[in-house]
């Protein structure tokens, strides 16, 4: 079975939109983008060449595929970042049927949460998503994420589209790395790990 990991930058309040860029993602009337930016130094961008470099295919929603077949293939051909994106295989989901035109993008057919599950039945390494929060939210619903990695930053946006949304289902996690950056960020990595346990604290429990 192939690992499916979520990669996210999200604010300390879990907003996950538009990290990138003022007209990244304006949906709502996000007036916020590009909160990221300011935080993110070589050395986040080292740490994030090394976790893309692990990635055997992409899957992307179509906001997230259009941003990035827009962008990326500009990169020049010593970006690490850039020449993995531009190589590996990437499968997107959309609800039309449109032509792909970066290089190895494939149009998911069908119910995602099917055709997703398929792909991890399927032989290869590890899937990768970036961005593509409306595909994430339904990733969730069907617990077919296996590992998140979360780039906290340290600011409040507010509003805006939450990496946690209605849809999720209750499920354990387990932190398998953390790190900090000197800008400020809290890198983490937790993998799914069962059911959600319950329990009570306070004097009367002798749990305090």
């Amino acid at each position: 079975m192939r690992k499916l990991m979520v990669t996210t930058f999200v604010s300390l309040d879990g907003v996950m939109q538009a990290p990138g860029g003022a007209d990244e993602d304006r949906d709502g009337g996000f007036e916020h983008g590009g909160w990221a930016v300011p935080h993110i130094d070589r050395h986040v961008i080292e740490l994030m060449a090394a976790l893309v470099g692990r990635a055997d295919a992409l899957l992307l929603g179509r906001k997230t595929y259009d941003v990035f077949a827009a962008t990326w293939p500009l990169a020049p051909a010593d970006d690490p970042i850039g020449a993995k994106l531009n190589s590996v295989p990437k499968y997107v989901a959309s609800r039309t049927p449109r032509t792909l035109s970066w290089n190895n993008a494939t149009p998911l057919s069908g119910d995602v949460a099917e055709a997703v599950g398929e792909l991890k039945r399927g032989a290869g390494g590890e899937i990768q998503v970036h961005g593509s929060g409306e595909l994430i939210q339904t990733l969730i619903a069907h617990d077919l994420v296996d590992e998140f990695h979360l780039l906290v930053f340290p600011v409040l946006i507010g509003s805006g589209k939450r990496l946690f949304g209605e849809g999720t289902v209750p499920a354990a996690l387990r932190l398998i790395d953390t790190r900090a950056t000197e800008t400020g960020l809290v890198i983490a990595t937790y993998a799914r790990d069962g059911e959600v346990e319950y329990g009570a604290m306070g004097p009367e429990t002798g749990n305090w």
